[in-house]
């Protein structure tokens, strides 16, 4: 999991979140792509974002993560865990498993890297 990850699962999700608060159809997990292709949108990711540099994509990052944090507190529990949005899955769920589940993956491959090249914290 890249930043180029985290940063397109965090906009994604965001634009779900704007396509249901305006009653439009969520096409999950995106436009032309099934949930058995996220190898493909993540090469999607990859391109939307390579002229970024690290900096711009820790910036646009910081901003989505940002904006999901500030969009999830405006939402009420009922809102987020009182009815499914995408088959079982309530709209917190979902949230958590696109944004939160990948920080945790790239946190532990970070650890991983770090141990096999003896980087002590």
């Amino acid at each position: 999991m890249s930043a180029a990850d985290l940063a397109g699962w965090n906009e994604l999700v965001l634009k779900w979140l704007e396509l249901d608060d305006q009653g439009c159809a969520v096409d999950f997990p995106e436009t032309g792509f099934k949930w058995n292709e996220l190898r493909r949108l993540a090469r999607k990711f990859y391109a939307d974002y390579e002229t970024l540099g690290y900096a711009g994509l820790g910036r646009r990052l910081k901003t989505a993560n940002a904006d999901i944090a500030r969009t999830v507190s405006q939402r009420s529990g009922e809102e987020l865990y009182g009815a499914p949005w995408y088959g079982k899955w309530t709209k917190g769920r979902m949230i958590q498993f696109n944004t939160s589940s990948p920080y945790t993956n790239a946190r532990g491959r970070i650890r991983k890297w770090l141990k096999a090249q003896d980087v002590k914290r």
